[in-house]
C-alpha cells in the first residue's frame, strides 16, 4: 500500500516534533536544576511538618548546588497550599510536601480544585510514623479488648480527643469502632495540644496521638498505652503491643510525608529527585533526627509511592462514608 507525499510529510512532522520534545526533555532533565526549587508545605512554619520538610530542603539544596526555598502556605488541612501547588508548571521547580491528609482530603471535602491521582506524580514517601492508643490512668482497662469490652458495656459513655474532624485521632479510631463494632463519643480539639491537656486531666477517656506527643506523659503515668496503629512494633514502646496483635488484624494507622511533583514533570527529573532523597534518607544526622520525632525514613520509590497513595485513599474513603465525618 503507498502512502500519500501528504500524509507522509505529516507524519515526517509528528515523528520530528516527538523526537524534539524527548530531546528536549532529556536536554532539560540533564541540566536539572539550574534555578532554586521551590517546595509548597500545605502547612504553617514551626511544626514538625515543617522542620522535616526544611531538613530534606537542605540536604536537597547541597547536593544540587541550587537554594531549595519552603514556602508555607497553611490553611484548610492542606488544601490551600495543594490548591496552588497544582496549578504550578510541571518542570520540577516547584514541589509538593504531602503529608497523610493528602490521601484523606478528597472524601473528607466535598468540592476541592485538585485530584489526588491526576495532577500530581509522587516522588517518594520520606517517612512514616506510628500512632499510639492511649487512656486515661482512671479508665480500667489494660489492653484494646478491655477497653473495647468497657466502651460496649457504657453504651456512648466512653469519649476520645480528637484535634480536629478528619485527623489521624478521629479517623484512627472510627476505623477501630468499625472493626470492633463499638461506640465512641468524640471530642474534637483545636490541636494536638489541648487535647491532650484534657486528657491527662481526665476529662476525657481515650486518645490516639503520635508518639512525640504521648511518650513524655506515658512515662510519667499520666497516660497509660493500649497499643501503637503501625504493623510492627515501635522501637520507642517496644512492649506495647499493635492493634494488630491486639485481635484485629488489618488495622493501621501510620502517619507520613512524602515529596509530589505536578504531573507531566519530565520523568528523569522525578527520577533524579527520587535517587537524591532516598539517599539522603540513609544519613545518619537524618536518621538520628527522624528517630526522635518517632518515625521511620522510607524512601520508597515514585511507583510504590504512588500505589501507597492510592491504598490510602481508598482505605480513608471507606471509613469517612462508614462514619458520615465531613468538614463542608
Amino acid at each position: 500500500m503507498k502512502i500519500g507525499s501528504r500524509l507522509l510529510r505529516q507524519l515526517c512532522i509528528v515523528f520530528s516534533l516527538v523526537m524534539c520534545a524527548s530531546i528536549a526533555g532529556a536536554a532539560s532533565a540533564q541540566g536539572y536544576p539550574n534555578k532554586p526549587i521551590r517546595i509548597i508545605v500545605p502547612y504553617a512554619p514551626g511544626g514538625g511538618t515543617d522542620q522535616v520538610a526544611r531538613m530534606i530542603g537542605l540536604k536537597l539544596g547541597a547536593a544540587f548546588g541550587q537554594p531549595v526555598i519552603i514556602d508555607n502556605r497553611g490553611g484548610a488541612a492542606g488544601n490551600i497550599g495543594t490548591e496552588l501547588a497544582a496549578k504550578a508548571v510541571p518542570d520540577g521547580y516547584t514541589l509538593l510536601w504531602a503529608t497523610s491528609s493528602h490521601a484523606i482530603n478528597p472524601s473528607l471535602y466535598r468540592k476541592l480544585s485538585y485530584d489526588v491521582a491526576r495532577d500530581f506524580a509522587p516522588i517518594t514517601q520520606v517517612n512514616t510514623n506510628a500512632y499510639i492508643l492511649v487512656v486515661h490512668p482512671s479508665v480500667p482497662a489494660k489492653t484494646v479488648k478491655e477497653f473495647i469490652a468497657l466502651a460496649n458495656s457504657k453504651k456512648g459513655g466512653i469519649t476520645y480527643a480528637s484535634s480536629g474532624v478528619g485527623s489521624p485521632g478521629h479517623l484512627g479510631m472510627e476505623l477501630l469502632k468499625t472493626l470492633a463494632g463499638f461506640d465512641a463519643v468524640q471530642v474534637p480539639y483545636k490541636g494536638a495540644g489541648p487535647a491532650i491537656i484534657d486528657l491527662i486531666a481526665g476529662q476525657v477517656h481515650a486518645y490516639i496521638l503520635s508518639p512525640l506527643m504521648a511518650l513524655p506523659h506515658v512515662r510519667s503515668g499520666k497516660i497509660r498505652a493500649l497499643a501503637v496503629t503501625s504493623l510492627k512494633r515501635s522501637a520507642l514502646l517496644p512492649d506495647v503491643p499493635t492493634v494488630a496483635e491486639a485481635g484485629f488484624p488489618g488495622y493501621e494507622v501510620s502517619g507520613w510525608y512524602g515529596l509530589l511533583a505536578l504531573a507531566g514533570t519530565p520523568r528523569e527529573v522525578v527520577t533524579k529527585l527520587y535517587k537524591e532523597i532516598s539517599r539522603s534518607l540513609k544519613l545518619p544526622d537524618v536518621m538520628d533526627r527522624m528517630a526522635v520525632d518517632g518515625t521511620e525514613p522510607v524512601g520508597s520509590t515514585p511507583q510504590e509511592f504512588a500505589a501507597y497513595i492510592q491504598a490510602e485513599t481508598i482505605k480513608w474513603a471507606k471509613v469517612i462514608k462508614q462514619s458520615g465525618a465531613r468538614v463542608d
